[in-house]
C-alpha cells in the first residue's frame, strides 16, 4: 500500500511553493487567453505562453515576476515527478502506470514552462511558435523526422481530447479535496473544455503541416488559434476560445488552494 508522496515533503515549505505555482499556472493561461480575446479585435500578439511570459517581462516589475513564475513552476514540477515517483500521499492504494504516467508527463510540462519563463527573466525568451516551425521544418527534412511529427501531432490531439473528456465528466473533481464551491465546477468544465479544444486543434495543425510539407502551419497553439480566427465568425470563436482560457486559469487558482497533493 503506497504511502503516497515522499512523508518528508509533507505539508513543508515545498508543498506551499508548488501551490503558488499552481496559481501562478493560472496567471499564464488567463494571460493567454487575455491575448487571444485582444487578436479577435484586430490587436496583435502570440496567444501561447511565449506570448503570456513576454506580456510579464514589458510590466513593471516583470523580471521579479518571471523569476518568481520560474521558481515556483519548477517546485510544482518537482512535486509532480515526486507523485509520478511515489504518489500522491492522500491515496490508499499504489498508483496505477497510466496515473504515474500522467504525473510524469505534467510534471515535464511544468519544467518546460518554468525553463522559458527563466528564459524571458533572463532576456532571452523566444518565440514559441516560431520555435516550433523550426523544428518541424528540420524534422520534415526526413521520412523519419515526418513520422516523428505525425506521432508527436496525434498524441497532443489525444491529450487535447482527454481535457475535453476530463471537463465535459468533470473527472477533475477527483483532483479537489471536497467540499469545493459550486463555482469550482463550472470553472473546470469550462476551462478544461476550452483548452482541451485549443490543444486538439494544435496538434491537428502539425498532422496538417506535416502531410502538406508546410512547417510554417506547425506553430502550435499561437497557430491554432489564429487559424480558429480566419474561420466563419471568428471572432465570435476567438472570444470564446479566449475567454474558455482565462476560465482554466481561474480553474487553476482553484487547484492551488484545494487540489489534492
Amino acid at each position: 500500500m503506497a504511502t503516497g508522496a515522499a512523508d518528508a515533503a509533507q505539508n513543508t515549505p515545498l508543498e506551499r511553493v508548488a501551490r503558488v505555482g499552481q496559481a501562478t499556472s493560472g496567471v499564464v493561461h488567463a494571460l493567454i487567453g487575455y491575448i487571444v480575446v485582444r487578436l479577435a479585435f484586430g490587436e496583435s500578439g502570440a496567444a501561447d505562453q511565449s506570448g503570456a511570459l513576454a506580456t510579464m517581462a514589458a510590466a513593471p516589475g516583470g523580471t521579479a515576476v518571471l523569476w518568481v513564475t520560474a521558481v515556483t513552476l519548477a517546485a510544482l514540477a518537482v512535486w509532480r515527478l515526486t507523485e509520478a515517483v511515489m504518489g500522491k500521499r492522500c491515496d490508499v492504494e499504489d498508483p496505477s502506470a497510466l496515473d504515474r504516467m500522467k504525473s510524469a508527463g505534467v510534471a515535464v510540462a511544468y519544467a518546460a514552462l518554468a525553463f522559458t519563463a527563466l528564459q524571458f527573466a533572463l532576456g532571452t525568451g523566444k518565440s514559441s511558435g516560431e520555435q516550433s516551425a523550426g523544428l518541424s521544418a528540420r524534422l520534415m527534412q526526413s521520412g523519419a523526422g515526418k513520422t516523428v511529427l505525425v506521432v508527436a501531432g496525434l498524441v497532443t490531439v489525444g491529450i487535447g481530447a482527454y481535457h475535453v473528456y476530463k471537463g465535459v465528466s468533470r473527472k477533475f473533481l477527483d483532483d479537489l479535496h471536497r467540499p469545493v464551491p459550486g463555482v469550482a465546477t463550472v470553472l473546470g468544465v469550462v476551462g478544461y473544455t476550452a483548452k482541451g479544444l485549443a490543444i486538439a486543434g494544435a496538434g491537428i495543425l502539425v498532422v496538417v503541416a506535416t502531410v502538406t510539407s508546410d512547417p510554417a502551419k506547425a506553430t502550435g497553439l499561437d497557430g491554432a488559434l489564429k487559424t480558429l480566427g480566419t474561420a466563419p465568425f471568428g471572432q465570435v470563436l476567438l472570444c470564446a476560445a479566449g475567454l474558455g482560457i482565462v476560465t482554466y486559469g481561474a480553474y487553476c487558482f482553484v487547484l492551488a488552494r484545494y487540489g489534492r497533493m
